[in-house]
């Protein structure tokens, strides 16, 4: 069965009266979800000790953990030094993730800059080999990094760059923000069949097995010319991607993915609507 939460704190957590994140899984089965991503975009300032216990509650309340990576790793930097910080930040999230009895760190890969975008996909190629030697030689190799599309033009992080990426170790689990690639793509997702591609060119590129075990994050984006502006909910009428098609495929392809909501605000509450929906047509 697909899992379905939210990217860190929704505004009812504290309006619940909840304070600390090791109220998280009691807030999640609450809700009515089934997982959460802890936040580590400004970077990973969880102890170890606390992340266990995260995970212990979590565990016993039956919710699935993922981690997002600090924001400002840059695997497809130009200066040899950032790159290698990346893989000390990947590295740091995937101790992090681990502790918390997690599998799954979400990565962004950088920025195109002044070069092309075959020379920035070459540079994370060789960013990513490192961070999996790192994960091994740390005994970390249950870790699955998961490299997400991005939602700005000048970005690295199509969905084919992504797969692309994905190629390098079967370890490498996409994942798929439908609200990014809508948003690069000037509101690329209007019909069934725009939603569908995706699903087939991830089975194409990476086998089924990979399709089966996806990662997504998604939310409504508001885009200009130069893609993704701002997250909105799922209340926005105007931009999209609608969910509905998203879980009619996921249904047709027997897929068992992680969704993580990303809406502004509203992310366990909208995280809820995708799974009301999906338990609605099985």
């Amino acid at each position: 069965m697909p899992k379905f939460g939210p990217a860190g704190n929704a505004a009812s957590f504290s309006e619940m009266g909840y304070k600390n994140s090791l109220d998280v899984p009691d807030y999640i089965v609450r809700m009515g979800l089934d997982c959460y991503e802890y936040q580590c975009g400004r970077g990973v300032n969880i102890g170890e000790d606390k992340a266990m216990l995260l995970g212990q509650k979590a565990a016993a309340a039956g919710i699935g953990l993922s981690l997002h990576a600090p924001y400002y790793i840059s695997m497809s930097s130009v200066e040899e030094e950032k790159r290698k910080n990346s893989v000390n930040y990947i590295l740091a999230s995937a101790r992090a993730v681990n502790a918390m009895g997690g599998n799954r760190i979400v990565v962004h890969t950088g920025s195109c800059g002044k070069i092309s975008r075959e020379e920035a996909l070459s540079l994370a190629k060789d960013t990513m080999r490192m961070a999996i030697d790192a994960l091994d030689s740390e005994g970390l190799s249950n870790i699955h990094i998961c490299p997400e599309t991005m939602g700005k033009v000048n970005q690295l992080g199509t969905l084919d760059e992504v797969l692309e990426l994905c190629l390098l170790d079967e370890r490498l689990i996409p994942c798929i923000d439908f609200g990014h690639l809508n948003a690069r793509d000037l509101g690329c997702l209007k019909e069934f069949s725009d939603y569908e591609n995706i699903f087939v060119k991830i089975k194409d590129k990476l086998g089924e097995s990979r399709l089966k075990c996806f990662h997504s994050h998604f939310s409504k984006i508001e885009y200009t010319a130069g893609g993704e502006k701002r997250h909105l909910t799922f209340e926005d009428t105007v931009y999209g991607p609608d969910f509905e098609p998203v879980m009619e495929l996921v249904l047709k392809y027997g897929c068992d993915p992680t969704f993580i909501c990303e809406s502004a605000g509203t992310q366990a509450e909208d995280a809820k609507k995708m799974k009301d929906y999906y338990n609605s047509i099985i």
